[in-house]
């Protein structure tokens, strides 16, 4: 059996965050809806806002499975699960310190975005 290369570890990396975004998306629209605060479910939209398109970013770029972008895209993907977790923890309870993690995922996000614009023109 052979190993997973990079590339395909990423594109199961991203496919499984989207699918968690679309999961917990419908959960939060269908099951949650009634029971959260405004507040609240500002938080849980916001995590999908971010988690989604940071999944399929990784996934693609999982499926070109260039070595420079890997680091790039698993700080996109690290970052997402990292700032939608905690949205989406708090959201259901979690302390409200929590959210002093947020921002973290979010730096991460933007440094995946430029590390990845900085080595795609450094290739160029």
């Amino acid at each position: 059996m052979s190993k997973a290369g990079g590339g395909a570890r990423l594109v199961a990396a991203g496919a499984l965050l989207a699918a968690s975004a679309v999961l917990l998306g419908a959960f939060g629209a269908h099951a949650l809806q009634a029971r959260l605060g405004p507040v609240e479910l500002g938080w849980w939209q916001t995590a999908g806002h971010y988690l989604l398109p940071h999944a399929v970013a990784a996934f693609a770029i999982g499926l070109n499975d260039r070595a420079a972008f890997r680091l790039p895209a698993w700080m996109l993907a690290g970052g997402a699960l990292l700032f939608a977790a905690t949205l989406y923890l708090m959201a259901l309870g979690a302390p409200r310190m929590l959210g002093a993690v947020t921002p973290l995922g979010g730096l991460l996000m933007i440094a995946g975005w430029l590390l990845l614009a900085w080595r795609a023109l450094r290739e160029d």
